[in-house]
């Protein structure tokens, strides 16, 4: 009897430490997704943003569960006012936030379109020195002499290369021994031309790269960077995948498409989403619960990612002053939002548009006929709200250059702006002040008055296009051209963001 009792109290202890330590089939993560962020500090007099906050809510995160990831769903290297200052005759190109990045560790990241802004040695260096883990599922590199070969973006770290691959997985685990593997497929968006890359088909190469990872994990998520329309037909034709987690908007959203939703954070890490998710390995439920979290001054600041920040905006105040005396100071304070993304300026006339147009002109006294600037000039890709700084009018035309008065004929003034019309959707689209397209009878208005052809007339534009480059037959030498007048060296005309800045302060007046 006693053997059988010793036999029995141990049985009820074996049986009770293993019902404590059962796998009960469902495992807890989560997801913390930044999108579009070309800024590393914040912003609108530090109210938002900061990616040192975005720090401490990782951290935070973290500590409630270390099965947390950190994602950014495209868009960060380029464009910045950072990214445009030169050292040593070579542009900064995200150096900036890469090295951010690198300090915060993030787990997974995404090409976005303005990746390809940078020139192709550029991109791999920055490429090389990341050391988080890409995707791209359809966006691959050209090679070759003609560009004839395809094939993965790398990084390599002295000897070692690494592919970028068209999926990737992690595997998590929880305490109690639930172990799952999660995939990952990456489109990027084909907005943006470059002979060294390869968009694909972003639709086949999403449900093929969707094919062959689903067999190997237990779920797929989408880390995207396309518009809107886009996620939803991925999110309709692949069914399966609960959570797309995008960019490229630039405005936060949450968009459901059947049993999957789309999330997309602001610009800038004005918000960033937390999605905390809950799967079973048994029924293969996955539950999703998003908070979007706005990033203010609620969150305290990381001190390791506030001194990376800090040594990066001290050399960006020091080339700034160089122009601007106090870069920092508000200049304009916008309640409605200053449209500066690429699609709009692109495409259509903007609040932002008409505001540097308009300053354009002012900067003359107003005594131009119109004034027009290229769309593709306007590099914020964000919305400016709240207080404006010097700063930021730089973010917005980071390139700077003059604005010129010019006086050209009538004909060379129509033919500009049909071309500008026609170029909608590209860089050479025109932001104008003063200058309308009359849709019912195809004619171009000055003022309200048609434009005749053999009338000159007095135009304020940016030196940029007056060197060719968007419209190739607007430059200096066109016959067309009767005077360009030369700007005093002490003229705020000398450079546009100066021109932009005077004329908010007096606007706001």
């Amino acid at each position: 009897m006693k053997i059988v009792f010793k036999f029995t109290v141990l049985l009820f202890v074996f049986s009770f430490l293993s019902a404590c330590s059962t796998d009960d089939h469902e495992i807890k993560f989560t997801f913390l997704q930044l999108n579009d962020v070309y800024e590393i500090k914040s912003f609108s007099g530090g109210k938002y943003g900061g990616m040192d906050r975005v720090e401490t809510l990782h951290q935070q995160l973290l500590q409630e569960n270390p099965n947390t990831l950190m994602f950014m769903a495209g868009d960060f290297l380029n464009p910045s006012l950072l990214s445009t200052i030169k050292v040593a005759g070579e542009r900064i190109s995200g150096q900036h936030i890469i090295e951010v990045m690198n300090a915060m560790k993030f787990d997974l990241v995404g090409f976005g379109n303005h990746e390809f802004d940078l020139k192709e040695p550029l991109l791999q260096k920055r490429l090389n020195e990341s050391s988080f883990n890409w995707n791209s599922t359809n966006a691959l590199h050209r090679v070759g002499e003609g560009r004839e070969t395809i094939e993965s973006f790398y990084s390599q770290k002295d000897t070692v290369i690494t592919k970028i691959p068209r999926t990737f997985t992690f595997h998590l685990k929880d305490k109690d021994g639930t172990a799952i593997k999660i995939g990952f497929i990456s489109p990027c968006i084909d907005s943006n031309p470059k002979d060294y890359v390869d968009y694909g088909d972003l639709y086949e190469d999403s449900k093929n790269a969707f094919n062959a990872l689903k067999p190997k994990v237990d779920i797929v998520f989408g880390l995207t960077h396309l518009d809107v329309a886009q996620d939803k037909m991925i999110a309709e034709m692949l069914p399966e995948i609960p959570l797309l987690m995008g960019g490229h908007d630039h405005v936060n959203m949450y968009v459901k498409v059947g049993n999957a939703y789309i999330a997309k954070a602001d610009a800038n890490a004005k918000t960033v989403y937390v999605h905390r998710i809950t799967f079973n390995t048994e029924t293969k439920e996955t539950k999703i619960v998003s908070e979007l979290v706005e990033v203010n001054e609620s969150i305290a600041r990381d001190e390791k990612i506030s001194k990376i920040i800090e040594k990066w905006n001290v050399f960006l105040d020091d080339k700034l002053k160089e122009i601007l005396p106090d870069p920092s100071e508000v200049i304009y304070h916008a309640e409605i939002p200053l449209d500066g993304r690429d699609a709009p300026s692109r495409s259509v006339q903007t609040n932002l548009g008409q505001i540097i147009t308009q300053a354009m002109s002012a900067a003359f006294e107003d005594k131009v006929d119109c004034a027009f600037v290229n769309g593709g000039s306007i590099r914020i890709d964000d919305e400016l709200a709240g207080d404006i700084t010097g700063i930021d009018i730089f973010r917005v035309l980071p390139f700077g250059g003059g604005v010129l008065k010019v006086k050209m004929k009538g004909s060379l003034l129509e033919k500009s702006l049909n071309y500008g019309r026609l170029k909608a959707g590209k860089g050479a689209y025109l932001q104008r002040y003063k200058a309308d397209y009359n849709k019912e009878t195809k004619e171009w208005l000055i003022e309200g008055k048609v434009i005749k052809s053999n009338k000159t007339y007095t135009v304020a534009i940016s030196d940029f296009l007056m060197k060719g480059y968007d419209i190739p037959f607007l430059n200096m030498d066109n016959k067309e051209v009767k005077e360009v007048f030369k700007n005093d060296p002490e003229d705020l005309a000398t450079d546009i963001r100066k021109v932009v800045i005077e004329f908010m302060k007096i606007k706001a007046e």
